[in-house]
C-alpha cells in the first residue's frame, strides 16, 4: 500500500533561503560601517625662542691688495748692461747690487774731470800769487789802481772756475757710481726685463725690475657712498653702536673662498669719493710672513662696522617670502598655533640675518616643520637652538650630552 506524503506548496519552500539572504545583507551593510575617527594629532614643528644679544656687524666689501712699498729700478746713466747680479724672485736688501753697467766712458769722464780740476787750482794760485804782488806795487805807486784790481778780480774767478771744476768731478763720480745700479728699498725683487749685452739709457721709460715690500701688505677695499651715508644714520640714529675707525679689524676672504689666517687692521677712510665708481677707499693693513698674499688678487674683505646690544638674530630657514620678496616669518601663539607675522631685516650675518621689527624677546618662531603644519594649525611645539650654522633639537641634543656625560669613566 502507498502512502502519499504530504504536499508542501512552492512558496513554502523558497521562505527559508529568501530569510537566510536577508540576513546575509543586513550583516553586509553592517560590516561596510566605520566607526567614527578621532581627530589628527597637532604636528610637531621646531621652534627657537627670540632672545636678545650683543652682535657685531659687519660689511664685506670687494678689495685689491697692494704692496706696501713698491719701486721700479731704471739705470741713471746710459750704456751697455754687463752684468745681473741678483736672483730674480729673491729678497733683496737696500744698497744690494743689482746690475752692473760698463763704466769705461765714465771712468774716463772721472779722470777729466780730475785733470779739469787740478787745471783750475793751478789758475788760482797763479791768480793770488799775482795779486799778492800787486798788492805791494800798489803801496809805492808802481802799478796803478786799475791793475791792481784787474788782479784780485782775477783770483775771485779764478776760485769760481776750481769750484765749477769741483762739481764737475763730483757729478763725474756720481755717474761713474751709478754705472752700478742698487737696490733702492727692501722687498721681493720680480724678473728682469733686460738681458746682459743691452743698452740702456738714463731715465728710460721701461723699468728694468720692479721691487716690492709684502710684509706688510695693503688691501684697498672700496665702498659705496651710499652705504656709507646709511651706515652713518644708522649710529645717528643710536640703531648700532660705533667701531673706532682706527684700528678696526678687518678679515679676508681669499679668491678659492678661503679664509686668510691673519686679521688686519684698517688704516685710513679716503676723503673724497670717486667721480666714475661713486665709492670710496678704504685701506687696510696685514701681516703677510708667508707671502700669500701677492699684490693684485682679488680679495673679500670684511670690515666691522658697529655694534648692536639687543640685537635679534634669526638662521635664514625661519623666514619666508612672499612674491614680492617681503620677508615674514611663522609664530606659535600662546594658544600653540601658528601665526604669519611680517618683518624688517638688517644685514645679512653669514647663515644669519639681522631682524630689525617685527619681533620681541620670548616670540616663538618656526625653523622646522612647514610642511606638515599651515597657519592657524595647532601644533605641538618643539625646542629647538642654533648650533654653529645648523638649527638642532634642543632636547636631543641636551640628551645626547647627558648621555656622553654617563659613559665618561669615572676617577
Amino acid at each position: 500500500m502507498i502512502s502519499a506524503s504530504p504536499v508542501r506548496p512552492a512558496g513554502a519552500r523558497r521562505w527559508p533561503w529568501l530569510l537566510a539572504g536577508v540576513a546575509a545583507l543586513g550583516l553586509a551593510a553592517c560590516g561596510d560601517q566605520k566607526a567614527p575617527s578621532a581627530p589628527p594629532a597637532a604636528p610637531p614643528v621646531g621652534f627657537l625662542t627670540v632672545v636678545l644679544q650683543t652682535q657685531g656687524l659687519h660689511t664685506e666689501l670687494a678689495g685689491r691688495t697692494r704692496a706696501s712699498q713698491s719701486a721700479e729700478v731704471r739705470p741713471q746713466v746710459s750704456g751697455i748692461l754687463q752684468k745681473r747680479l741678483f736672483t730674480e724672485g729673491a729678497t733683496v736688501r737696500a744698497g744690494q747690487p743689482l746690475y752692473q753697467i760698463d763704466a769705461r766712458t765714465l771712468g774716463a769722464s772721472v779722470k777729466s774731470a780730475e785733470a779739469a780740476l787740478a787745471k783750475a787750482k793751478a789758475s788760482a794760485q797763479t791768480a793770488r800769487t799775482n795779486a799778492e804782488r800787486n798788492a805791494e806795487l800798489v803801496k809805492i805807486d808802481a802799478i796803478s789802481r786799475q791793475v791792481f784790481d784787474e788782479s784780485q778780480a782775477q783770483v775771485a774767478q779764478s776760485a769760481a772756475d776750481v769750484a765749477v771744476a769741483q762739481a764737475a768731478l763730483e757729478n763725474a763720480q756720481i755717474n761713474l757710481q751709478f754705472s752700478r745700479i742698487v737696490a733702492p728699498i727692501d722687498g721681493q725683487i720680480d724678473l728682469s726685463a733686460v738681458l746682459p749685452g743691452s743698452l740702456v739709457t738714463a731715465n728710460q721709460a721701461q723699468a728694468l725690475t720692479t721691487i716690492s715690500q709684502l710684509d706688510p701688505i695693503h688691501v684697498d677695499i672700496t665702498q659705496s657712498s651710499a652705504e656709507l651715508l646709511e651706515l652713518r644714520r644708522q649710529w645717528q640714529a643710536g640703531t648700532f653702536g660705533k667701531v673706532g675707525a682706527s684700528g678696526a679689524p678687518v678679515r679676508l676672504t681669499l679668491e678659492d673662498g678661503s679664509a686668510y689666517p691673519h686679521a688686519g687692521q684698517l688704516q685710513f677712510t679716503g676723503a673724497a669719493v670717486g667721480q666714475s665708481t661713486g665709492a670710496i677707499t678704504l685701506r687696510a693693513v696685514f701681516s703677510n710672513p708667508d707671502r700669500l698674499l701677492m699684490p693684485g688678487m682679488y680679495v673679500r674683505a670684511r670690515l666691522s662696522t658697529g655694534e648692536s646690544g639687543e640685537a635679534i638674530v634669526l638662521p635664514q630657514q625661519a623666514l619666508q617670502r612672499d612674491p614680492a620678496g617681503k620677508p615674514s616669518v611663522q609664530l606659535i601663539n600662546a594658544d600653540n598655533k601658528i601665526e604669519k607675522r611680517p618683518i624688517r631685516l638688517g644685514q645679512a650675518l653669514d647663515a644669519q640675518w639681522l631682524v630689525l621689527d617685527g619681533l620681541k624677546a620670548g616670540d616663538r618662531v618656526m625653523v622646522d616643520g612647514f610642511q606638515k603644519a599651515r597657519v592657524g594649525q595647532a601644533v605641538t611645539p618643539v625646542a629647538m637652538r642654533v648650533d654653529g650654522n645648523r638649527v638642532v633639537e634642543a632636547q636631543a641634543s641636551a640628551s645626547a650630552g647627558q648621555a656622553q656625560t654617563a659613559a665618561a669613566p669615572k676617577p
